[in-house]
């Protein structure tokens, strides 16, 4: 679900918004001039610190998270019932020392960080369609393009600095600078107008190349790669969905920024002259590491649900998807027992610019045997700060009957690992908005079932009045909002408190 480049084949860059308030998203429309979702107007108008309140566990079902961040610390979840280290299962649950929740792509070995996509493990099991092979195809061509496009763009710019004498070049050394060739020529364009958005050289270097470049080389070696398996780490039985007992207590994994993004949105400690304000201030954050660097497997995220369900969390956020899920049917098994528990799921739409109404986005709210849908499900787009165009994030997914509402996605600051902080987007950053705000509706009004607060949140949003722009496979088409979700419009805090204030 993470936003994976900013580099087109073209060799173009699609350059970083110039830098928004830190807490845009919690801001308000009229009084900030931001789109955000009045989350501090509801706690400064509203005066909820004068207000009963009940504690609410939210379940964050990711990569892992830094549970020893200062502005997390406070909040992270703790299983009373286990003794810490001890070696024993306390509780008789199944999990030893679980004590902030479980590692489900964890074992004896160790943790799984890169994975295979679930289009690569359908191929290597021989399940794979003629349609889902030349989908791989595409994707290796794509990868192998990219990793070549921005390997030449490196060549003639290491060229022109070797050229320019200037280890480190300026925005005014590439104006100066005189292209040799047509290559250049294009390469200073490009170097102009990035250095104009932000004048370190070095960052742009690191952050749009060289991490960029990694991360494809990445694809290639790991989540595209047939003869890569690193299912044994975890030492379960890959064929058996219905197996519960496996992991360890390694919460947050080898690689738990994007969890812990998420928690921070959530639920970082409020005022407490420290990082950042989360939405929820009376929440516990339980991890449940799930997602690697690469597809989630269906057997993971249905046990990821029913331990969360079972340790009484009573919202989940689920930041991750893919385009195939072979054992959607245990998935939708745990969701269904979530529902029965009361159970509000929160779930990011995806990052392909893609109508969810047109193409395939799993886990989805979607019973595989016929039997209905998830009524407590929140399927959630992003969206950026200005009332305008483009007020629908343009990697954003989107669905007139299957996206139900949108919320900020776009440059949201939030913790990072090791108690530092810093911006990210994606519909996997708009997702906690909506599961900071149902969690900070059951805070205060604790009776509401699941159902209700859905019913509140979705009632409750701001419908934009213009056109906004979507793109509909290579079109690009301007439509109302009503057209990119259910709701037709983006969730607001200070809105649905106020109506869960009139529910008896």
């Amino acid at each position: 679900m993470k936003i994976k480049s900013t580099i087109f084949l073209s060799m173009f860059f699609v350059i970083n918004a110039v830098a928004q308030k830190p807490n845009w998203h919690n801001l308000d429309l009229q009084k900030d001039s931001v789109f955000g979702i009045s989350t501090e107007k509801a706690y400064s108008e509203l005066q909820l610190s004068k207000k009963k309140f009940n504690t609410v566990i939210v379940g964050v079902i990711d990569s892992g998270l830094d549970t020893a961040h200062e502005d997390l610390k406070p909040v992270i979840w703790t299983n009373a019932n286990e003794i810490p280290g001890n070696g024993i299962d306390d509780d008789h649950d199944g999990y030893v020392d679980d004590v902030h929740g479980w590692d489900f792509i964890g074992g004896p070995k160790g943790d799984v960080n890169q994975e295979n996509l679930e289009l690569t493990r359908l191929i290597k099991k021989g399940n794979a369609t003629p349609q889902m092979l030349q989908a791989y195809q595409k994707l290796l061509n794509k990868d192998n393009q990219i990793v070549d496009n921005i390997k030449g763009f490196e060549f003639y710019l290491d060229s022109m600095i070797i050229h320019m004498q200037k280890p480190t070049p300026t925005l005014a050394d590439f104006q100066a600078y005189k292209p040799r060739n047509g290559q250049e020529e294009q390469v200073k364009k490009i170097m102009i107008d990035a250095l104009g958005e932000n004048p370190d050289y070095a960052t742009f270097r690191k952050s749009e190349l060289d991490d960029v470049i990694k991360h494809y080389e990445d694809d290639l070696n790991y989540a595209l790669n047939l003869s890569f398996n690193p299912r044994t780490i975890v030492g379960d039985d890959t064929t058996n969905a219905e197996e519960h007992f496996y992991g360890n207590n390694d919460v947050a994994g080898p690689a738990d920024l994007h969890g812990t993004h998420v928690a921070g949105i959530i639920g970082a400690v409020r005022n407490n002259n420290i990082g950042i304000d989360g939405i929820a201030d009376h929440v516990q954050i339980m991890s449940v590491r799930t997602v690697p660097d690469g597809d989630e497997r269906d057997k993971d995220v249905a046990n990821a649900i029913r331990y969360a369900t079972d340790h009484g969390a009573k919202v989940f956020n689920m930041s991750f998807g893919k385009a195939y899920s072979p054992d959607k049917k245990v998935v939708d098994e745990a969701v269904k027992y979530a529902m029965s528990k009361d159970v509000l799921i929160v779930h990011a739409a995806g990052n392909e610019s893609e109508n969810l109404d047109k193409e395939k986005n799993y886990p989805n709210r979607i019973y595989k045997d016929s039997s209905g849908s998830a009524g407590a499900w929140i399927e959630v787009g992003a969206s950026g700060w200005k009332n305008d165009e483009t007020l629908v994030a343009s990697f954003s997914n989107y669905g007139k009957t299957t996206v139900d509402v949108f919320a900020p996605g776009v440059q949201i600051h939030s913790t990072l690992p090791n108690s530092t902080y810093g911006d990210e987007s994606g519909t996997s950053m708009a997702s906690p908005v909506v599961a900071g705000l149902a969690a900070l509706i059951r805070e205060y009004y604790p009776k509401l079932t699941a159902l209700q607060v859905k019913e509140i949140i979705m009632k409750s949003v701001v419908k934009p009045t213009q056109l906004v722009k979507v793109k509909d496979g290579e079109i690009e088409n301007t439509v109302l909002f009503s057209e990119v979700c259910i709701s037709g419009g983006i969730v607001n805090t200070y809105n649905a408190l106020k109506l869960a204030a009139t529910y008896k």
